[in-house]
């Protein structure tokens, strides 16, 4: 049977549920530990405990959170396999993120509502919701990444559905940015910040929940599909995922990558705050005016992809945002005003952003394109729950390198500083380990295929 090939239309209604699930993402990688970890004078209780208190080393909110994304890391290939051996008649992949969308959207909420006065008992109320919520996402995002290559006939609607989802995910992060202004809004009538910020939270999953299920509802996967499900184990599916070297290259450079991502993003609060001296408002304004700025460069991104070599162009992203992170580690010094160092951030940053936010994506999907036509199985849930485990390890690592720098000299904000840097070294590592990447190979392998 010949399938479907997707319409524009078609491909903004799947990019829809990345802006949901990246919006609920935002809300825990943007205000989780600036919740459970707050600066003195925020107005926000502390609910667990603070400082190095694991081994004199570690934080419990960066213990925590680490754990959560190796439990995350952990359940990614056994969702994908799961996804990937599904008999389901309406598909492999649809029906896992129908089903995952309410829970998802209620434990991103619970996430946040420690009820207890027990600082033991909110810690231990912290890690079962950050557990379930790490499962619920994968158990969404795992066969909602892997429909991008089979959704994808060719490589240029590949990139086409990259850009989308980019545009998507930048916005969903973007909204989850501007919670200050609605728990700011909030907090008057409410009478409490920490209970405005919860309500804050729960409209959010709201939104979040109804972009979750717009495409369980308007894309009909069996249409633009044919379902071949594996036989494999999860383990042995996995040790051939790993089997192709492009992939393995590009798993390192990735995982590096969001290392110093998460690192940044988590931070980024803190850097406005406490580095640029600004309100916490502005953290909204400045990474709306990012997004914004992004979202420009996408039309150019794009043709650029079409017509030159992606791996050059992630590369050029990779030292971008290497620039950006070293200008936030210096920033607030030399008598320059704060807000300038923010709008200083928000230009070099965004073509770089924009880049890194459509590209990878793609590439995954042509390693899994490449590997399909060389082997004859189609592992595409694998791939990028391969690539998903590798760089939840990564942003394990960076949840507990960020919550442990962040204690260092906290008056002076040295532990930010140190912060910015590392990204930047890791950053440069991660665009070393990319330059060994054999894209002239993967094309040579699905160009011919797609004539």
């Amino acid at each position: 049977m010949n399938r479907k090939v997707i319409s524009k239309g078609k491909m903004w209604c799947f990019a829809i549920g990345q802006f949901g699930w990246s919006l609920l993402s935002a809300l825990i990688t943007n205000w989780l530990v600036y919740f459970y970890q707050p600066d003195p004078g925020t107005g926000i209780d502390y609910l667990i405990p603070q400082g190095k208190v694991i081994l004199g080393i570690i934080t419990i909110i960066g213990g925590i959170t680490a754990l959560g994304r190796i439990f995350d890391a952990v359940t990614d290939p056994w969702i994908a396999n799961l996804s990937d051996r599904s008999t389901n008649p309406h598909g492999r992949r649809i029906p896992f993120m129908r089903k995952i969308a309410v829970p998802f959207a209620i434990v991103t909420v619970l996430v946040f509502w420690a009820p207890f006065g027990s600082p033991a008992a909110n810690s231990f109320w912290l890690l079962v919701t950050l557990l379930l919520f790490y499962l619920f996402m994968t158990t969404y995002c795992t066969p909602y990444n892997a429909l991008i290559s089979e959704l994808g006939a060719t490589q240029d609607t590949r990139i086409s559905i990259s850009t989308y989802i980019s545009c998507t995910f930048l916005l969903g992060s973007a909204i989850g940015y501007s919670a200050p202004y609605i728990w700011g809004a909030l907090e008057g009538p409410l009478g409490s910040k920490m209970l405005a910020m919860r309500v804050t939270f729960v409209i959010l999953a709201v939104i979040g929940l109804i972009a979750l299920l717009v495409p369980t509802f308007t894309i009909r996967e069996t249409d633009y599909i044919d379902v071949k499900p594996t036989c494999d184990d999860a383990f042995r599916s996995l040790g051939k995922t790993f089997r192709s070297k492009n992939f393995r290259i590009f798993v390192g450079s990735d995982v590096l990558y969001f290392v110093a991502l998460t690192i940044f993003q988590t931070g980024l609060p803190f850097f406005i705050t406490t580095l640029m001296k600004l309100p916490e408002t502005m953290t909204t304004i400045l990474y709306v005016a990012m997004t914004l700025l992004s979202f420009a460069c996408y039309p150019l991104v794009n043709f650029l992809a079409h017509k030159l070599n992606k791996k050059r162009l992630v590369l050029f992203g990779f030292c971008g945002l290497s620039c950006a992170y070293i200008i936030t580690s210096i920033s607030g010094l030399f008598g320059v005003p704060g807000m300038a160092w923010g709008v200083l951030v928000v230009i070099v940053a965004a073509f770089p952003m924009a880049i890194l936010g459509i590209l990878p994506q793609a590439i995954v999907a042509d390693i899994a394109q490449a590997d399909a036509i060389v082997t004859g199985e189609k592992r595409e849930g694998m791939f990028f729950a391969a690539r998903t485990f590798a760089f939840k390890m990564g942003q394990a690592v960076s949840m507990l390198l960020f919550t442990s720098f962040k204690t260092i000299s906290p008056e002076t904000g040295l532990g930010l500083r140190i912060a910015a840097i590392t990204s930047v070294v890791i950053c440069l590592i991660g665009a070393a380990v990319l330059s060994r990447y054999d894209e002239k190979k993967i094309l040579g392998i699905i160009v011919p295929e797609e004539k």
